[in-house]
């Protein structure tokens, strides 16, 4: 099925535009998080240090105690803006599956509260950025908790990774990062062009098996754990609760292609390989060719980068996050590598070409 013209369709990116005014999101919940710890904790006053944020409205704070009690983790999501419903259900599909994830201690949903074990402060990004050579032992762990995840969580209450959801991601790209990131006006053979790429990942991305998809499983959200944290084994697994059912290369790639750390390309097909027989023993319904499916992984990796470019530039403009634009330059370059490899998507590295000012008198080569 074509895509749409009119309204939410690409075709009104011919437009000028448009201006946001972006307007502070942050409320004053101190009293509300107080009183929430308080009634967890009725006569002790725990220390309170911010844990971490996110790309959400969600923050998180960490609980220290002076008796030896383990610190602990508050998740502080305004109900105005995020619903924890969906965290506590995914927790418990994964923790069932046994995977090393956050139970539940306490809820307050009212408020927008949850109590959880702390999984220690240490993420894979920042172990990966301090000790490199770590990075075969800790993919390893993180390919097998995939395997896992993907063999025995049941999906089925979760809803489908479908065409309209890939579709709404992928234009987030031409109204955050083309038309208003960049300020560049796309002409309608442009548009045409975005349109058939488009086209050519949804069709290739929706025709993949489907299981479990965490969508965000890269290194920010994974936890190196210790006996200390969590129950000792890696990786801990955080921010899960936008999870689908859909292509099932989706979380490799995620994790092998991150938006945050580079790898050269042959360490990562080292690692597809890996998870690639490691599925395949678990009777996952991965491709038996692993040049169709790794053709799937790549495909499936440049609609995830285009997304993310739009979410990058959605978050620095609407949101005020500044800190995401130092990570486009690496979103950017998994994107030309991939339009770059496939033919079909040459109309689309023309666009980026256009957008950036390159030119290639020689024209390209393939």
């Amino acid at each position: 099925m074509p895509l749409p013209a009119g309204k939410g369709a690409i075709g009104k990116f011919l437009a000028p535009p448009p201006t946001y005014k972006h307007t502070p999101i942050l409320v004053d919940r101190s009293d509300s998080l107080r009183l929430f710890i308080e009634r967890c904790f009725p006569g002790r006053r725990p220390t309170i240090e911010p844990a971490s944020s996110d790309a959400s409205f969600r923050r998180y704070f960490r609980l220290g105690f002076d008796d030896g009690t383990a610190s602990q983790i508050v998740m502080d999501a305004p109900p105005a803006k995020e619903d924890c419903r969906p965290f506590i259900h995914v927790a418990g599909l994964l923790e069932t599956a046994g995977l090393n994830v956050p139970r539940i201690l306490a809820r307050d949903l009212e408020q927008g509260f949850l109590l959880l074990p702390d999984l220690g402060s240490q993420t894979y990004l920042a172990a990966l950025q301090a000790e490199p050579g770590r990075a075969d032992a800790l993919y390893a762990d993180a390919i097998g908790a995939l395997v896992e995840m993907q063999s025995r969580t049941d999906a089925s209450s979760l809803a489908p990774y479908d065409r309209a959801l890939l579709l709404r991601e992928l234009e987030l790209l031409p109204e955050w990062y083309i038309t208003r990131h960049r300020g560049f006006g796309m002409t309608g053979r442009q548009i045409a062009d975005l349109k058939q790429a488009f086209e050519a990942l949804l069709a290739g991305n929706l025709a993949q098996p489907a299981a479990f998809v965490h969508r965000d499983y890269h290194s920010r959200n994974l936890m190196v754990v210790t006996p200390e944290t969590g129950n000792g084994r890696n990786p801990g697994i955080l921010d899960f609760q936008d999870a689908v059912r859909g292509p099932i290369t989706y979380d490799l790639v995620s994790l092998l292609k991150d938006a945050y750390i580079e790898w050269e390309e042959e360490r990562v097909l080292e690692w597809a390989i890996r998870y690639w027989k490691a599925a395949a023993n678990a009777g996952l319904p991965v491709d038996r060719d692993f040049g169709a499916f790794y053709r799937d992984f790549e495909w499936m990796g440049l609609q995830r980068h285009l997304k993310v470019l739009g979410i990058f530039a959605r978050l620095y403009h609407r949101d005020g996050k500044r800190q995401y634009l130092a990570d486009l330059p690496l979103v950017m370059r998994h994107t030309r590598k991939t339009c770059e490899r496939y033919i079909a998507f040459t109309p689309l590295l023309r666009l980026f070409d256009a957008i950036e000012n390159i030119s290639r008198p020689g024209g390209y080569t393939f």
